[in-house]
């Protein structure tokens, strides 16, 4: 009686240890779709900030210094005057998202950006990391690192260049 008691002791505790908790990573989820619509969003130029709380704070290749919605929208505008066409890509797009330990739900994803650039045609790719932090359904964090030397570089030369034919001109 001991064996059969200890045996259903065992099956019980298997049993229990096999059941499932909540979902804490997924590739997808109402949030991934909702990063996915803001990429749609940029790449179409709209600019769109209803994803957002209204105290969601922006951060892009930094730590520090926040960018509200609007100011985030902004500085996607602004950088338009740089480019004949920007964009992301649709391959190598990878999006998941998971819930931490502290019960924080983030959107990460891996992107490539692409542009041309307006003055010279030159063409770029950058790889982008992005990651969003969701309460009730919206960003109130959003993260993006990218390396933009190769882009600063080029626009630098452009400026030189520019420069040097002007004083070309005046002399």
């Amino acid at each position: 009686m001991k064996k059969i008691l200890l045996s259903f002791g065992m099956v019980a505790l298997l049993l229990g240890a096999c059941q499932q908790g909540p979902v804490r990573y997924t590739q997808n989820s109402p949030e991934i779709e909702t990063v996915k619509k803001l990429i749609a969003n940029y790449d179409s130029k709209n600019y769109d900030t209803s994803m957002y709380a209204d105290t969601s704070k922006t951060y892009y290749n930094t730590n520090d210094d926040a960018l509200s919605p609007s100011e985030a929208m902004d500085y996607h505008r602004q950088s338009e005057v740089n480019y004949a066409s920007r964009g992301f890509g649709n391959e190598h797009q990878e999006y998941e998202m998971v819930v931490t330990d502290d019960g924080e739900t983030w959107v990460n994803s891996w992107l490539e950006w692409g542009c041309t650039l307006a003055a010279n045609g030159k063409e770029i790719s950058v790889p982008v990391h992005l990651t969003f932090q969701f309460v009730d359904g919206k960003i109130v964090k959003e993260y993006g690192y990218w390396d933009p030397t190769e882009i600063v570089l080029e626009l630098q030369k452009i400026e030189a260049e520019a420069k040097m034919m002007e004083e070309e001109q005046t002399e």
